[in-house]
């Protein structure tokens, strides 16, 4: 018995090494992506940031859009994006070697389908999935993308608004993921991605909600990420995406220490989202942009935490949200006396 453990500790321990070797070479080798040509992918969040660029990335794969937002106009706005991008592609082309001179339209025509929807109102999203159901067909891929920050000190926000960040950026997931995750398991298809965050990783000062619900979000990610190798159905993909602070104005006034600013700037959002694409069609489980991401979770796990506190310091991390809390405050106190509150 003694021998039997023994020997399979040796078994794991190989296997352990060849899935870092497996991952490594990936690094240094670039895997070829899939194809989702004609698969229905659903975003939410999609009426604006990473949403609609990952709505776009999608489209130039001639996937089929299901585009989620709560703002109508916005998410029609990008709809007509994906659908331009439809026709540039479907619009014959000159091209050298083609037969006759002329590139043969694809048979398959994609199309982009809308719909407006509360994420953080399982009814909502209930319903909503049983019409994308009815109307479009089966979803291949889940885009997690939806959120929301309050903006507000944790003394100073309302129940409402921290409610409101949990519910969408955490409590959603799992009301999607149940309306879509049982036909993918029937067919032992799909893949589900959650566009987390850096501040799911570790955190900072002043933004505890936003934290909290990322976290959750991530907790949610591996956990069902585990339940799907436990019931063994490899043919549904998993992808975590979690970014540093993204260019898109969800936290504008952020500041780092100003002489690591230029070392380490906000993201752009096409950057971003080529990132993650790349990780998505790749397969690959998690990705962390920029790599020195990675690092600092590792940091965070091995080192004490008042260490943790000086390097915070150090970079200006510990205060980085409060610049942008200042804004929102303000920008709240001007509409206030504007409306005559």
């Amino acid at each position: 018995m003694v021998m039997n453990i023994v020997v399979e500790f040796f078994v794991v321990m190989l296997k352990v090494l060849w899935a870092i070797v497996m991952a490594g070479l990936k690094w240094l080798i670039r895997p070829k992506e899939k194809s989702v040509a004609g698969q229905v992918c659903v975003i939410t969040g999609a009426g604006g940031g990473l949403g609609r660029l990952f709505a776009k990335e999608f489209a130039r794969r001639r996937a089929t859009l299901v585009l989620w937002d709560i703002n109508s106009h916005s998410n029609e706005e990008t709809a007509e994006m994906v659908r331009q991008i439809y026709r540039e592609q479907d619009n014959p082309m000159t091209k050298e070697g083609a037969v006759g001179g002329v590139e043969e339209v694809p048979p398959f025509q994609p199309q982009v389908y809308t719909y407006v929807v509360d994420v953080g109102k399982r009814e909502s999203v209930y319903s909503t999935a049983e019409k994308v159901r009815r109307e479009v067909g089966e979803v291949d891929l889940l885009i997690n993308n939806a959120g929301v920050v309050s903006g507000h000190h944790l003394l100073e926000c309302p129940d409402e608004l921290i409610e409101r960040t949990m519910v969408v950026n955490c409590h959603a997931h799992f009301w999607t993921t149940k309306a879509f995750l049982p036909k993918m398991l029937e067919m032992n298809h799909g893949h589900i991605v959650t566009v987390a965050s850096s501040l799911g990783l570790f955190s900072t000062a002043g933004v505890e909600d936003y934290c909290a619900s990322k976290f959750g979000a991530i907790g949610f990610h591996e956990s069902l990420s585990h339940e799907i190798k436990a019931s063994e159905k490899d043919g549904i993909k998993m992808t975590l995406v979690c970014p540093y602070l993204v260019d898109t104005g969800m936290f504008r006034g952020c500041r780092i220490r100003k002489e690591i600013e230029p070392f380490l700037p906000p993201l752009r959002p096409e950057f971003c989202v080529k990132q993650s694409m790349r990780a998505i069609l790749t397969d690959q489980p998690m990705i962390c942009t920029p790599r020195i991401v990675y690092m600092v979770n590792f940091m965070k796990s091995i080192l004490p935490f008042e260490a943790i506190v000086c390097m915070y310091r150090f970079l200006g991390a510990d205060k980085c949200m409060y610049p942008f809390l200042a804004q929102r405050k303000e920008a709240m106190n001007n509409n206030e006396a504007k409306n005559g509150i």
